[in-house]
Parts: structure tokens; C-alpha cells; sequence
């Protein structure tokens, strides 16, 4: 087998604020196969954006702290620096941002925008730049492309200007494309679009794809591979299959549980994870999920490992509880590991 494309190991970052030490993301670790779909899938604050933008150096600064190892084709990207970083990004690795309408300047026509980020990596004429905007923008769904390409951020739809941040991100054509909350904002149909226009880049690109998102619902339409992270770390890890079907940890079980099931009938109120999560500047000792955990136990307050199911590959959880004990509390129908609001 191919050796991966990206390789994170025990990626630990913090930031020192006038409250304390934030640590957002606590020994984050995984890899990136060439052509895979890798969602990263937990609640807000969880520290999925921070690992994302840290593998390009966007959380870099004086009160920054970060350590471990990200690897990309046989460069270590924590010790790129400069002119190697810059390249790196977009030509290698192009992320598109949580929110399009803050991400893109607002009296730049978007075809202006694309170009100058074309312009900036390859020795092109303003002239074959343009053309290549204005290919992008149809290539992603953005009808009449070379008069749209005039128009500016405004008056573009929400999901149009999602579009235009995909061709701006595949306009040096890099390797991997981060995505970070695509589909946020936006009504179910533009979603489906913008998810099945994802599928077509990775299915006729070969592009590897790391989805960031709190909606199952986008992880179950393209993901092939999950991490579910919690208070800065992770979790469970595993393929779609078996973080769906058979979910391990549970945080896992709270998240999938809050779903509205279409294929059973609906017998009560929607069940919901009791508490909120914790503050990344003073987190529970041990399990970080403990405090929210009915199963929680005197080990929980010390620190699981990311341990491999046995005889299971590449299914890993976080969790001090026992196979069996996992398997007696998830029997069909039975919805341990949540609260149900009272009537």
C-alpha cells in the first residue's frame, strides 16, 4: 500500500491567554490515504478547526504553543517556515473557510480574487489567469461563469459563494482540500448540492478531503473514514460503517442518539447529552467526557488511551469501558448514555 499523504502524530496545541493555557487540540493523531474522504465530527469548541488550520500554519503566533509531528510527502509542515510554508499552502494543502461571506473581501469581484491567488503562485499572464477563474467558476456549478466572475461577494447567493471559495481553494490544484463547516447556513438543497459537487471532485480528481462538521448528516453523505473528537481530543475512530453501526464511545452514542430517526417510528421526545462541554482552559482530570457520562466510574479520572478494538481494523476508542459492558448498554432500543428532557 501507498505510504499516507498526510501523517499527524500526538499534534498537541495551546494558546496562552489572560485566563490560562487553552489547550485546543491534546495529542491529535491520524493519517490521510490519497483520494479519502476524513470527517472530523464533534461539538463546537471540540478543537476541530485548530488542528485544521494548525496542519498549514494558520495558528502560529507569540502565544502559541504547538508540538508533535505533521507530515506531508516526506516534509515535516511544523518545521516549514517562509516561502516553503506559503507554497505548501494552497498549491498543497487549500482549506475553505467556515464562512464564505467573511472569507472573501468585499470589494473584490470574485473573479478578481481567484486570479490574484493564481497570480501569486504561477508565472501566468493576467490574461490566462482570468480564463482559468472563470473555468474554475464553471467547473463548480456557477452558471453564465464569465459574467458572474465580475459580480462582487454581495451579490452572490450563500451557496454560490460557497461554490466560489471551492474554486478558489482547487485553483493551484493541490492535494488535499480542507473544508470547514461547508454546509453551514445553508437550506437542504444547496447542501446536497455542494456535497455532491465534493464527491465529483474526489471521485474525478482523486483529491483527498478532510470535512469538518458538527452534522451528521453531511459525514454519512461523503465520509469514508470518521474522528470524533471531544474537548481536544479524540475520541473514536473508525470507517463510516463502523462509527455508525457500531459506535463505541459514549460521546459517540450521544451524538448519533440526537439524531431524528427516519427508518423507526418515534416513540418519544428527541434525547439529548446532558451538560455542556467543558472549558478548554480547565478540563475535567481523566476522561474528558466523564463529568457528561452516566457510565463513569473512579478509573474515568484517569486518561484513556485511543485503544484498536481487537480484531477490529482501524476501529479505535477512548474508553475504559469493557466490550461486553458496551454491548449489554447498547442493545436495541435502549438509549443509555442519554437524558430525555422531561415532558
Amino acid at each position: 500500500m501507498a505510504p499516507p499523504l498526510l501523517q499527524v502524530a500526538d499534534l498537541r496545541v495551546q494558546f496562552a491567554t489572560e485566563d490560562g493555557i487553552v489547550r485546543a487540540a491534546d495529542g491529535v493523531s491520524f493519517d490521510l490515504n490519497e483520494g479519502e474522504v476524513l470527517a472530523i465530527v464533534g461539538e463546537s469548541g471540540c478543537g476541530k478547526s485548530v488542528t485544521a488550520q494548525t496542519l498549514i500554519g494558520l495558528t502560529r503566533s507569540p502565544n502559541a504553543r504547538i508540538e508533535g509531528s505533521v507530515r506531508y510527502a516526506d516534509r515535516e509542515l511544523l518545521a516549514a517556515r517562509g516561502e516553503e510554508l506559503q507554497r505548501v499552502r494552497g498549491e498543497e494543502i487549500a482549506m475553505v473557510f467556515q464562512d464564505p461571506m467573511t472569507s472573501l473581501n468585499p470589494v473584490y469581484r470574485i473573479g478578481d480574487q481567484i486570479t490574484e491567488q493564481i497570480l501569486a503562485h504561477s508565472k501566468v499572464s493576467d490574461e490566462a489567469a482570468w480564463e482559468e477563474a472563470v473555468r474554475l467558476l464553471h467547473a463548480v456549478g456557477i452558471p453564465d461563469a464569465e459574467r458572474r466572475a465580475r459580480n462582487y461577494p454581495h451579490e452572490y447567493s450563500g451557496g454560490m459563494r460557497q461554490r466560489a471559495m471551492i474554486a478558489m481553494a482547487l485553483s493551484l490544484e493541490p492535494s488535499i482540500l480542507i473544508a470547514d463547516e461547508l454546509s453551514t447556513a445553508l437550506d437542504v438543497t444547496i447542501q446536497a448540492q455542494i456535497l455532491r459537487l465534493l464527491e465529483l471532485l474526489n471521485s474525478d480528481r482523486g483529491l483527498a478531503v478532510v470535512v469538518i462538521t458538527h452534522d451528521l448528516g453531511v459525514v454519512a453523505e461523503v465520509a469514508d473514514r470518521i474522528l470524533v473528537m471531544y474537548a481536544g481530543r479524540i475520541v473514536e475512530s473508525g470507517t463510516l460503517e463502523q462509527i455508525f453501526y457500531d459506535p463505541q464511545h459514549p460521546y459517540t452514542w450521544g451524538l448519533l442518539g440526537s439524531l431524528t430517526r427516519l427508518d423507526q417510528p418515534r416513540t418519544k421526545r428527541l434525547a439529548q447529552i446532558r451538560g455542556q462541554p467543558p472549558s478548554l482552559l480547565a478540563p475535567p482530570l481523566g476522561c474528558h467526557f466523564r463529568p457528561r457520562c452516566p457510565h463513569a466510574s473512579e478509573r474515568c479520572e484517569e486518561v484513556p488511551e485511543l485503544k484498536q478494538r481487537a480484531g477490529v481494523a482501524g476501529h479505535a476508542d477512548r474508553c475504559w469501558l469493557g466490550p461486553e459492558q458496551k454491548r449489554s448498554l447498547r442493545q436495541v432500543g435502549d438509549r443509555i448514555g442519554l437524558e430525555v428532557p422531561a415532558e
